[in-house]
């Protein structure tokens, strides 16, 4: 996790499909998230975006996905928060 300029990089591992949608802890060093939507078309990034927006309190547009589009693995970059938010979702 790094943190520059009032946005946080970090990892997250991305469970498509699920039964239910959120923030399930840590998987490794990555945050672990399960969404409902289904890896195709884009729908399970945007659904990442959704989770991840909900659960810090901020907009959709202040969420982006820098690397890992089409990977379970993504790097994730999330502007108006700090590591100590992120790292509080995975506890």
């Amino acid at each position: 996790m790094t943190e520059r300029e009032g946005a946080v990089r970090f990892s997250v591992r991305v469970q498509p499909r699920s039964s239910r949608a959120g923030i399930d802890g840590l998987h490794g060093e990555a945050l672990k998230l399960r969404v409902n939507a289904p890896p195709v078309d884009g729908a399970a990034n945007a659904a990442v975006i959704e989770v991840l927006a909900e659960a810090l309190g901020v907009p959709r547009r202040a969420v982006r996905i820098v690397a890992g589009d089409s990977s379970r693995s993504k790097l994730v970059e999330v502007d108006g928060v700090s590591a100590e938010e992120i790292h509080a979702l995975g506890a």
